[in-house]
């Protein structure tokens, strides 16, 4: 039904030299290394380094640094760090008490004092933790920390499970390059732009790693495939146009996420303006009629098919499958017909019968953009173009960078890209609050029903209840972001993360990965094992 650009599958004569010579010279191949080493070519170098108060572990663990907090393959909530904690009955008020025989690796103890410099360091960087919400962190003894909040934010558990404790004594402006921590592992060295080079850290307090040492490679996708060809890595994480190609002594894993992919609609009519300028508001998506078409029309499984090569998942929220996901939010889809008649009651026709439906003065026809060089994107906006033409909408699909689409993204439809492990996601995006803001609520939706429903899951003081008022915000049965109610947006697929492993490698349990292909396969290092 529709066809895709096809990754070029040839290396450069540079790649094959950087596999021979530099980065893996002297290495011993997988079959002869000890069995207590791995190499790795799973994500892509992180620019700034390894601080987790300017943003390095968020998405996956931070190896080097231990979480007051984390989630199990189940994304349940249990202690790192952390022995307990306790919420105040307005939700303002997180108290933590950490347990005692976690050292850093240069021997200190882990104290009150370490988390409270991290979490102040992070707020005064102003990265990508958002810290808006804490009023205060404090100390009241060695081993008690106590979060105060501005007002009741549920999510700010999040914060607890993603964010690594830096040493406040060994914290300068060389951490990044040299971090310290109390993780399951050290960094012994890195080359920038080569590689990363890490050892068990003696000291851990937690389940000891079966792997002495590891060796992360970075590579694009295209290189890591070609490094896992040549026998050179004992995972590799790859795109799906290599998923068919088999390698001797290793195995393909697929990992389910909510790495997914949508077309984020304006949803007001056009005529206002940034205040930078930029136009906003579309008056074809404008109509609802409009946005529940496309999504009722779509054939996601073909999309999975056609264009993920199978590995992937329909996708109907940003949040599907994670504990706060409303599963009634999905809706059957594939239906032009259906489509056809949401537009047709909503009053647009084929009038002049060019087969492009008008209403009024109003033309169905839209610009898609996506960002330029993204193969997956591209092929899922081109094939979302060649489903709607027959229920009557126009979609011309553009590649723009990123540069443009800032100047364009609130005027026309985006194929963006999000998924978070942090429900607070779902209030980036659909808040009234976020309207314009960034690259978060680009379509300027709002639904005063759906703020009151985010507000009171923000707003709870137990996760569980959190969950219900975020499912609610979905499709409370007469309203919700979901496309059962006002379709902002129209959600495509989760894209299976893929990796080829070495069929002796064990890698245990992986939970559902948020947006990002690669580091987050680390999250569990400690579950891996090697199986002669």
């Amino acid at each position: 039904m529709f066809t895709r650009p096809w990754r070029a599958m040839a290396l450069s004569l540079l790649a094959v030299a950087l596999l021979a010579g530099c980065s893996t010279a002297g290495r011993p191949q997988p079959q002869d290394r000890p069995k207590d080493e791995l190499v790795l070519a799973v994500g892509a170098e992180p620019e700034t380094g390894f601080d987790p108060t300017t943003g390095w572990g968020r998405y996956g663990s931070p190896l080097f640094q231990s979480t007051l907090l984390k989630r199990d393959s189940q994304m349940k909530i249990e202690g790192d760090l952390a022995e307990s904690y306790e919420v105040s009955g307005d939700g303002t008020t997180y108290t933590v008490r950490l347990r005692k025989d976690a050292t850093f690796s240069d021997g200190k103890p882990v104290t009150s004092a370490d988390v409270t410099f991290t979490f102040e360091t992070a707020a005064g960087n102003g990265s990508v933790i958002d810290l808006t919400n804490l009023k205060a962190v404090e100390a009241p003894d060695e081993y008690t920390v106590r979060f105060t909040l501005k007002e009741a934010q549920s999510t700010f558990t999040t914060q607890l499970v993603s964010t690594g404790i830096v040493p406040k004594h060994a914290y300068g402006a060389d951490y990044a390059r040299h971090p310290i921590g109390s993780g399951p592992y050290k960094l012994v060295q890195w080359d920038q732009g080569q590689q990363a080079i890490v050892e068990a850290n003696p000291d851990y307090y937690g389940a000891k790693p079966a792997f002495r040492k590891l060796t992360f490679l970075f590579l694009n996708e295209d290189t890591a495939f070609a490094a896992a060809k040549a026998g050179k890595v004992d995972i590799a994480y790859i795109p799906a146009a290599f998923s068919k190609q088999k390698i001797d002594g290793m195995r393909l894993e697929s990992v389910r996420t909510v790495d997914n992919r949508g077309i984020a609609f304006p949803v007001v009519p056009a005529g206002a303006k940034t205040k930078e300028g930029y136009p906003i508001g579309n008056d074809v998506t404008a109509d609802p009629a409009v946005r529940k078409a496309i999504n009722a029309a779509i054939d996601r499984k073909a999309l999975v098919q056609g264009v993920l090569e199978g590995y992937g998942t329909p996708a109907f929220t940003v949040n599907d499958g994670l504990p706060w996901w409303n599963p009634s939010a999905a809706i059957a889809d594939g239906d032009p017909a259906a489509a056809k008649k949401l537009l047709a009651d909503a009053g647009w026709t084929d009038a002049n019968g060019d087969g492009v439906l008008e209403k009024g003065s109003t033309k169905a026809q839209l610009s898609l953009y996506y960002p330029a060089g993204d193969m997956n994107r591209q092929s899922l906006a081109l094939a979302v173009a060649d489903m709607l033409k027959p229920i009557g909408l126009q979609v011309d699909v553009l590649g723009k960078s990123w540069d443009d689409i800032k100047t364009l993204m609130h005027a026309n439809p985006v194929l963006m890209g999000w998924g978070s492990n942090d429900p607070l996601e779902m209030y980036n995006l659909y808040s009234s609050k976020y309207k314009g803001v960034e690259y978060y609520n680009t379509g300027y939706y709002g639904n005063p029903t759906v703020d009151e429903w985010m507000s009171k899951a923000l707003k709870a003081t137990r996760e569980e209840d959190a969950y219900e008022y975020w499912k609610k915000a979905q499709w409370d049965g007469k309203t919700g972001v979901s496309a059962l109610g006002d379709a902002p947006w129209a959600w495509l697929v989760n894209i299976d993360h893929l990796y080829v492993v070495n069929e002796k490698l064990d890698i245990g349990k992986q939970p559902i990965h948020p947006h990002g292909h690669g580091w987050p396969v680390t999250d569990n290092i400690e579950q891996w094992r090697w199986n002669e």
